[in-house]
């Protein structure tokens, strides 16, 4: 018998007054590999003290790279030069971090020593093969089992860069190819399918990199040494989607979230919320580093359903558990198709999705790429099983604020590898939110 993490959440009348959402996930991902193999010293501040990004960090100290923390939020990273990582003789374990593990694929490819990455028991079950054929078009020679991890990098002759076409969407294929780049031979070219979320190639420019990028390609001369620097973290977009819908529907007054990070590839939930008749004001705008940051003022609104537009899907992909909240308390139908990337995250968040929101009440169609849900004034209640899956637990915990009673919300421990103290964050904003433990 083990215990499990539980959500208890009672129904909430409003959200009000405003929080400030912890550093941003992907960003404090990339600042650790870049600061590793750059020269000289980085400092990271407003690194997100999370369970991925934790994992990374240890990865990299594994790696040989010396690594110090002022403060849970400060980082210093002694970077070891791009050719300056050691080999480690364990597996190197990501934890439930799918963007390290596709990240670390990249990185690792062109090293002269061999490598193993692993996770917990969702990641070893998420396909890799999407990262690993293009790497091995670069000479990468690149084992999984099946498709999915452990992934097993074994010593290559010297990478060589090649034009590649992106058959799917995706910034961590990007960024991999993008980091192997960095040992290959030639220019390496990348072109996707849609725009993605470019943290990678603002990130390189800060290092000192040459990176171009026309529409939507991105190209990265080889070979290139990079120079640490002091990078400051914003506030995760994603994280912020949870209250952005929840002052949606239920904000009394003006909402404020500050210190977000509003790069354009990450903050596609705001168009289509704005479609769906909410009212969001960007104030403040600013700059960290070379990110975007502004605060949010949100207003409750009264919702309608849209069909989403396709091109919107990449630039909210990580937003749509969040979002599917929102239009399940809209007036009338959201369709959302040319979302099969969700079927592939820490859960297939479709199929779980649309399974509590049956529970809920919610009348919902399931399709090979989205959904279509039909939205009700009131939402239900009951149990709910999120998976394990961080953004689903989140999301349901932002349906208390239209449920008709007590939410339980079950296999939440997850939520600390992308927002670490989310149920304090929730209950400052007014959300009734108890963390309790059951036995499973």
């Amino acid at each position: 018998m083990t215990a499990q993490s539980q959500f208890r959440i009672r129904p909430a009348k409003a959200v009000r007054g405003g929080v400030t959402v912890p550093g941003d996930k992907s960003i404090s991902h990339r600042a650790l590999l870049l600061g590793g193999i750059a020269e000289g010293r980085t400092e990271i501040r407003g690194f997100l003290e999370s369970e991925d990004c934790l994992a990374t960090l240890r990865a990299m100290q594994a790696l040989g790279v010396t690594i110090a923390r002022p403060t849970n939020r400060e980082v210093v990273v002694q970077g070891v030069g791009l050719d300056g990582l050691k080999e480690f003789q364990k597996p190197l374990d990501m934890g439930n971090a799918g963007t390290a593990m596709r990240l670390f694929t990249g990185l690792l490819a062109g090293q002269p020593f061999d490598s193993t990455l692993i996770g917990d028991s969702s990641l070893m079950k998420r396909p890799m093969e999407r990262v690993a054929t293009p790497l091995r078009q670069m000479g990468a020679r690149i084992d999984t089992d099946s498709g999915r991890p452990p992934v097993r990098i074994h010593v290559a002759p010297r990478l060589r860069a090649i034009d590649y076409a992106m058959p799917v969407a995706s910034a961590q294929v990007k960024s991999a190819i993008v980091l192997a780049g960095l040992y290959a031979d030639g220019v390496t070219s990348v072109n996707e399918p849609a725009v993605t979320r470019d943290h990678t190639e603002r990130m390189l420019r800060s290092f000192g990199a040459s990176v171009e990028v026309s529409g939507r390609t991105v190209v990265l001369p080889g070979g290139q040494k990079l120079r640490g620097c002091a990078l400051d973290v914003p506030g995760d977009f994603s994280s912020a989607a949870f209250f952005i819908v929840a002052a949606c529907l239920a904000a009394d007054g003006t909402f404020t979230i500050r210190n977000v990070g509003m790069n354009p590839t990450r903050t596609g939930l705001l168009d289509i919320l704005r479609s769906m008749g909410a009212v969001i004001r960007v104030t403040n705008p600013r700059a960290s580093g070379s990110e975007p940051i502004a605060d949010l003022e949100i207003e409750r609104a009264d919702l309608r359903g849209i069909r989403v537009p396709p091109e919107s899907v990449p630039l909210a992909i990580d937003e749509f558990p969040v979002l599917f909240i929102a239009a399940a308390c809209a007036d009338g139908e959201t369709v959302v198709t040319g979302a099969e990337e969700l079927r592939v995250k820490e859960s297939d968040r479709i199929a779980v999705m649309a399974k509590g929101l049956e529970t809920l009440g919610v009348a919902v169609e399931v399709l090979h790429d989205g959904m279509r849900i039909q939205g009700r004034p009131q939402l239900g209640a009951g149990k709910i099983d999120s998976r394990g899956d961080h953004r689903i637990a989140m999301a349901f915990a932002v349906a208390s604020v239209r449920a008709s009673d007590t939410l339980e919300i079950t296999d939440v421990a997850n939520v600390a590898t992308s927002f670490p103290g989310f149920e304090a964050t929730a209950r400052a904003a007014g959300l009734d939110v108890t963390l309790v433990q059951n036995a499973a």
